[in-house]
């Protein structure tokens, strides 16, 4: 098993862990706070089941259905959990309101901000760790994940605060407050996770130190290359596809052109991990015609 999918298994435990405990902790003190981060963290553990299946996906080799690899199943696992996280906050303003509608006493809060301090621990380590094997492994489906999970860590320090408030004021209508506010948290989240994991989607280019270090390295042939053009780039999941047009000498034979395009073409792989390089060499005469 690699790293990546320890990642997620370790996701999978941590999230049954605190799913189990918020749950029964919020039903025995009627808190819609603590069993709306309940529910959150239920949908996290969804999040890290499809973060697991796409991280697990994403490095199978091309295919003949899939001739380019599998790797935009890590931003379509990281659109479905903003879409999960949007309808997790939906979920919990609804109830929320209806608890500021129609009332409810909750009983002594000290097992909620006992949940909610472990959460806000476990969360922050747990997320810690996925956002670090994630941007080394360039896992979008992992990021994605621990963007989830460090949102819950905030959340969690919400409901806990929000708890701690009405054990010294006993003011039970913080509860709801608190629990909308963790909600317009999640949605800020989901928000953030749409754009990193939808665009990619839509073909969307390499960013600019990516391409930067694609040209810094074409410039140091510039004795051999008389220009190049056409320069393209999208990502998918951690792979990131590269192609350009490439004019050469017309007295250059094939075997030299080919060459020189193995060796720029293994430059930009080194440099640039996961990617793919493909150019397509053109001679001289070409761009005066």
């Amino acid at each position: 098993m690699d790293v990546r999918s320890k990642a997620a298994w370790l996701s999978v435990a941590s999230n049954i862990t605190l799913t189990t405990g918020k749950l029964i902790i919020g039903l025995m003190i009627g808190s819609v706070s603590v069993i709306s981060e309940a529910i959150h963290s239920a949908n996290d553990l969804l999040a890290s089941f499809i973060a697991l299946y796409a991280v697990r996906t994403s490095v199978k080799p091309p295919d003949r259905e899939h001739p380019y690899g599998h790797g935009k199943i890590e931003n379509i696992a990281g659109t479905i959990e903003a879409v999960l996280i949007f309808m997790a906050a939906g979920f919990i303003i609804s109830e929320a309101i209806e608890k500021l509608r129609h009332g409810g006493e909750m009983l002594e809060p000290g097992w909620g901000i006992f949940i909610m301090g472990i959460s806000a621990l476990l969360n922050f380590l747990v997320s810690t760790y996925l956002l670090k094997v994630g941007k080394k492994h360039h896992s979008v489906a992992l990021e994605a994940d621990g963007i989830h999970l460090r949102t819950d860590v905030y959340t969690s320090l919400g409901v806990f605060i929000g708890l701690l408030l009405i054990r010294i004021t006993g003011y039970q209508i913080i509860d709801p407050i608190a629990a909308i506010l963790v909600a317009l948290l999640i949605i800020k989240a989901a928000y953030d996770l749409t754009q990193k994991a939808f665009l990619p989607l839509m073909d969307t280019a390499a960013d600019e130190e990516t391409l930067e270090m694609v040209t810094a390295i074409l410039d140091e042939y510039d004795e051999s290359i008389i220009e190049y053009h056409n320069l393209r780039s999208r990502r998918a999941g951690r792979d990131i596809h590269i192609d350009l047009h490439m004019v050469v000498k017309p007295e250059m034979s094939i075997q030299e052109a080919h060459d020189l395009c193995d060796e720029i073409e293994n430059r930009i792989k080194k440099e640039i991990l996961y990617s793919t390089v493909l150019i397509h060499v053109e001679p001289e005469d070409s761009i005066q015609a």
